[in-house]
């Protein structure tokens, strides 16, 4: 075996590869999102999972695609965590499909003209013909991207036959003989077969790197068992890496994978090795053929099914325990046994909505400070954190209200607080918004270097601190119930409105004059924007909070509308905050 040998082999596996995503990858396109469709449709069950899981990886041809589509959706919240199981076992079911189609290689055609076009080397070559016709004579992407799928396969096959020449001249090298012999040792032949194919990153193409192996007549099943359990532990690498930088139940779905191959393999070894030292199976020292590694590769995902999917949920639990929840997770979590008893579970909702209030003021807080005082990469990074942790409190109770409020009896009083809380979460995580847009505003400042004329920098003083006051008062009216602090809100707003509107007249007056830039305009006006934006969204929480303080008194349909109509004993109150904040 000389240099071109080994030129050929890693030649033939680069080609393997790059046809296995090209094929992949066309076949999704081709799908036009019907698989991920169904997938996210079809899993309300383990068992249409494990049916959806295996159809899909047919379809695509990977059973490491299908894992980090998993990892996405779980990531993304379209899917959750136990719904996953059945469609990784389908997955590994799957994927053997590929060994099968590879071992025609294996058929011995003779004359037979049949035969000869059941050979992947020939009926690759008209599928790689038909591909490239439909990719230059065909206008619609649709069928380019069947095109594309063709040449995939066709390039597949082709790094196939490639890798199985290169092996060829292994029959008559003792060197090699001795090599494989190692193998028989089967903890060897795990760790080898998961290196290589965790490198490698494709359980298919170290299946095919054994099947042509296969052909030399070297590779006995005593070799072949371990190293294919082996080549389904090294498939996990393409889903841990997919994993980095993901939520922790998207980690737990690489958990999941990993546990299974590891599990089922070292079950497996033990039974299968246990049970030849009674009784002595001779085939394990006959040569494996290429269809024999097909059928032990099918044979070993199909048992492992077998004897895992009983356990899923179990597997579940085992991937909470590796992949344990923070404290801050812990507290993104409503009980729904509670729901049992209304009275208890709105309260804690309510005690929920106390943190999520706290939380959009933190983060207000210090975006007010980074205007007034400067940007720093502390602040900044607390306040993109924190308004992801507001949304958060907003998906929870939105949703578990909603199926309290659809599921279980309430007392009037229960609804009323419950509807207070669904009212205001809204307008509590649009004001976390819009800490973040300022904190955006304040980094392109520094980044920008943008200095801000000292007209603008005097108005800025004045509205900032207004608005601190509106969302300091209004949030705390929120949470004590005080109506007072209720009726003073509105005429606050009034002043902050007027106040923009007049800043951002002078504004313009200042470009026209050349005091001030054309990029400085637009983030002056950005932060204005959000100032008025924050004010609203302030008179719109101490609206809930009137609401609810004079329930008998007020009209349900009506009364924001009443609420943020200015009065005239309003006056009073207005002229104070003008006079306060030198509107």
């Amino acid at each position: 075996m000389d240099i071109f040998s080994f030129v050929t082999l890693f030649g033939g596996l680069a080609f393997f590869l790059y046809g296995m995503r090209l094929l992949s990858e066309s076949l999704k396109k081709t799908a036009g999102g019907k698989l991920e469709k169904l997938l996210n449709k079809a899993t309300d069950n383990k068992f249409k999972g494990l049916a959806v899981g295996a159809i899909i990886t047919i379809a695509i041809q990977s059973s490491s695609a299908m894992t980090v589509m998993l990892v996405g959706f779980v990531n993304s919240g379209i899917m959750d965590l136990p719904q996953t199981v059945g469609v990784i076992f389908g997955s590994d079911i799957g994927t053997t499909l590929t060994a099968w189609i590879l071992s025609l290689a294996g058929i011995d055609s003779g004359d037979n003209v049949f035969l000869k076009l059941l050979k992947p080397s020939v009926f690759s070559l008209i599928f790689a013909l038909i591909g490239i016709a439909l990719i230059m004579i065909c206008k619609k992407q649709r069928r380019k991207d069947i095109g594309t799928m063709l040449i995939g396969f066709a390039i597949l096959m082709q790094g196939m036959t490639m890798m199985s020449a290169s092996m060829e001249p292994l029959k008559e090298m003792d060197s090699f003989v001795s090599i494989m012999t190692a193998f028989k040792n089967p903890l060897l032949g795990v760790v080898s077969g998961a290196v290589v194919t965790g490198i490698i990153q494709s359980s298919a193409a170290a299946i095919g790197i054994l099947q042509s192996i296969s052909m030399t007549g070297k590779l006995t099943y005593g070799m072949a068992i371990p190293l294919v359990m082996g080549a389904n532990i090294g498939t996990c690498m393409t889903a841990i890496l997919s994993s980095i930088g993901v939520n922790r139940d998207a980690k737990r779905v690489t958990v999941i994978h990993v546990a299974i191959k590891l599990i089922g393999t070292v079950i497996w070894l033990i039974v299968f090795y246990a049970v030849d030292a009674f009784f002595n199976f001779s085939f394990m020292d006959n040569p494996v053929g290429i269809v024999g590694v097909a059928a032990i590769h099918s044979i070993f995902n199909i048992a492992n099914t077998v004897l895992l999917f009983p356990f899923s949920k179990l597997l579940v639990k085992i991937a909470h325990l590796i992949v344990k929840e923070t404290a801050e997770e812990q507290e993104f979590k409503l009980d729904e046994r509670l729901m049992l008893t209304p009275s208890i579970a709105v309260g804690e909702c309510r005690n929920m909505m106390v943190k999520m209030v706290t939380k959009a003021k933190d983060g207000l807080d210090k975006s007010m400070d980074m205007l007034s005082n400067g940007y720093n990469t502390t602040d900044f990074d607390f306040i993109k954190k924190n308004e992801e942790r507001v949304d958060g409190y907003e998906d929870l109770l939105g949703s578990y209200l909603m199926k309290l409020t659809t599921t279980q009896h309430l007392s009037v009083e229960d609804k009323n607080r419950s509807s207070r809380i669904l009212q205001a979460i809204g307008e509590v995580e649009r004001i976390a918004d819009h800490a973040n847009y300022l904190s955006d505003s304040a980094e392109e400042i520094e980044t920008k270097h943008l200095e801000f004329s000292d007209a603008a920098r005097e108005e800025l003083n004045k509205v900032i601190p207004a608005v601190r006051e509106i969302y300091t008062m209004a949030l705390e009216c929120y949470l004590s119930n005080n109506a007072v602090n209720a009726d003073n809100i509105g005429p606050l707003r009034i002043v902050i409105s007027e106040m923009c509107d007049k800043f951002k007249a002078n504004h313009v007056e200042r470009l026209a004059e050349g005091i001030c830039t054309t990029e400085q305009g637009f983030v002056f006006n950005d932060i204005l924007y959000s100032c008025v934006r924050i004010a609203e969204h302030s008179l719109n929480i101490a609206a809930i909070a009137y609401r609810f303080k004079h329930a008998g008194s007020t009209n349900p349909d009506t009364y924001m509308h009443d609420f943020k109509q200015r009065k005239d004993k309003d006056e009073k109150k207005y002229q104070e905050y003008v006079k306060k904040f030198n509107a």
